[in-house]
């Protein structure tokens, strides 16, 4: 049964790419080689609905995100997934979404996957995203380096604590292009808070503003040292809670992005520490030329195993 359902998502996916073309049952069954009673008997076993509840749910996703990202008018969005008419589509996206195609372009922040038991969902820009065959477990040095990140950075803001408001703006004359402009002590610790934050609220669909940072924004180290210990203990919670289920290779969407945009877990983590990398080197450098040299490289001997 496996095969069959595998073989009908291919079919499906291949029609996600343009308009919605007409087809029916007898016209899927065939696709797939099956009759049309055990075609619906296979597919509905294996999906949790039916062939066309299967389709046309995925053609609504697809419909929802064009909604959310491209300025495209609703009855060309109404076409695309196969309906008839304006009113037509309004009705069922209504029933899918609880609000109509115009109230839920309004609302930018919103997730479009609906209710699926098989997890199958539309994936930007036209194909689908499935769920992982197997569980997927990370190396449990991927929760170490994620744990070791989180306490660095709050090491990092302690020796912040330490210097005077001059040490912490001045300018840090490293960088890299492209990634942060206008850098200073302070402001890379913002990043690195933020950063925390920012995922967090992608991966529990939540609103996120960026803060305002460069050279007028002071953001005093007692607000980051509370940011962090609330975004850090989270963040850490969310990987070691990912390790353990094996769902890094399991993906979400970012609607903190425009146009919201699809990650996997292990792929916002590893994105997470790269970035991070990046700017501890930086705050590294910057506070050994401030004269805190007690950080060493990054890893001032936290995770050494004690003698026995």
């Amino acid at each position: 049964m496996a095969d069959v359902f595998e073989e009908f998502v291919a079919v499906v996916a291949e029609g996600l790419a343009g308009p919605c073309e007409v087809v029916n049952g007898a016209d899927l069954a065939g696709r797939v080689h099956l009759s049309r009673f055990h075609f619906d008997r296979v597919i509905g076993a294996v999906a949790g609905e039916s062939p066309f509840a299967f389709r046309r749910r995925l053609l609504l996703e697809r419909a929802a995100y064009r909604l959310l990202a491209e300025q495209v008018a609703v009855l060309d969005v109404a076409v695309e997934a196969g309906y008839g008419s304006h009113e037509a589509f309004t009705r069922a996206f209504a029933r899918a979404y609880g609000m109509s195609p115009r109230e839920w372009r309004r609302e930018a922040s919103r997730v479009f996957f609906l209710t699926a038991p098989s997890g199958v969902h539309f994936q930007p820009p036209a194909g689908l995203r499935l769920p992982a065959r197997e569980e997927v477990r990370g190396m449990d040095v991927l929760v170490r380096m994620v744990e070791h990140h989180v306490w660095l950075t709050g090491e990092m803001i302690e020796r912040g604590g330490r210097l005077d408001a001059a040490t912490l703006d001045r300018p840090i004359e490293l960088s890299v292009e492209g990634i942060d402009d206008d850098i200073s002590i302070r402001y890379l610790l913002d990043r690195l808070v933020w950063q925390e934050e920012m995922w967090l609220a992608s991966v529990e669909d939540r609103p996120f503003q960026v803060p305002e940072c460069g050279r007028q924004v002071v953001t005093p180290i007692s607000e980051l040292r509370v940011r962090h210990a609330e975004a850090g203990s989270r963040f850490v919670a969310l990987v070691n809670q990912l390790n353990e289920d094996g769902r890094f290779d399991e993906s979400f969407v970012d609607t903190t992005c425009e146009p919201p945009r699809v990650f996997t877990y292990g792929g916002m983590v590893a994105h997470v520490l790269t970035f991070a990398a990046h700017r501890r080197s930086l705050l590294i450098g910057a506070f050994y030329t401030a004269g805190t040299t007690d950080l060493g490289f990054g890893d001032p001997m936290h995770f050494v195993a004690e003698a026995k």
